[in-house]
């Protein structure tokens, strides 16, 4: 059973854990939830739509667009809630602008869980079913201009195995933090995605620990520091050289 609760901050989260199945009313009115399996939140308890709105599509979609992309091929690391699809599937159809979206997952949030997110209400939405029940390992178109392709992988495996036949412009990096999943934040993993893309593509993500920033220059991209959403004081936009 899920409880939802409101939370101030993250401070204030960390102070009342409730590791299983939570249900977080965040401070923009958004959900997200609480991973029990990685003690992790899957967005930001001090905005989930701010923080994503920030790092993702203004730092990454935006900016890509603003270089003269008329479509864009996104690698998503990290499907969870499906919130980063929808804010992008909803830009898509904004600016008219073809998108193919890939999305790596390796532990499906349950029906249970995702049905019980307020997104396509606070998006004016009702696209949130349609990204989580499209099946698995196929490409789905979802809307004349966004084509879905969930894969249900880990990236590792993704990084080895799956071929494809362009390179993707974009990447959101949505994994979690690296004190949870150390493995996922390596020079190893960055040089492998960056083989799948091309110089000019852009890596974005909330993270900007020291070490993710090395990792990140290891495997060739060059790093941009931005002011974060809410009270996060930095995020990473990385551009492949």
């Amino acid at each position: 059973m899920m409880n939802e609760r409101t939370w101030k901050n993250e401070e204030d989260a960390k102070e009342n854990p409730a590791f299983s199945n939570e249900l977080v009313v965040t401070k923009d009115g958004s959900h997200t939830l609480y991973s029990a399996r990685f003690n992790q939140w899957y967005h930001s308890v001090s905005g989930a739509f701010e923080e994503s709105r920030r790092i993702f599509l203004e730092l990454g979609f935006d900016y890509m667009k603003a270089s003269g992309k008329s479509s864009l091929r996104i690698l998503e690391m990290g499907f969870g809630t499906g919130f980063n699809a929808l804010l992008t599937l909803l830009k898509a159809q904004e600016e008219n602008i073809p998108v193919h979206y890939t999305s790596l997952e390796a532990y499906p949030v349950s029906a249970e869980e995702y049905q019980k997110l307020n997104y396509d209400d606070f998006m004016h939405s009702a696209a949130l079913q349609t990204l989580h029940q499209a099946p698995w390992n196929e490409a789905v178109t979802i809307q004349p201009n966004f084509t879905l392709y969930k894969l249900h992988t880990t990236i590792q495996d993704f990084i080895q195995k799956e071929v494809q036949d362009e390179p993707y412009d974009l990447v959101y990096y949505d994994a979690f933090a690296p004190n949870s999943q150390p493995e996922l934040w390596t020079p190893e993993i960055f040089a492998g995605l960056a083989q799948r893309l091309h110089a000019g593509s852009v890596l974005t993500t909330y993270c900007s620990k020291g070490d993710v920033r090395r990792a990140l220059q290891a495997a060739g991209f060059r790093i941009e520091k931005h002011p974060g959403p809410g009270r996060k004081r930095e995020v990473v936009r990385a551009i492949l050289q």
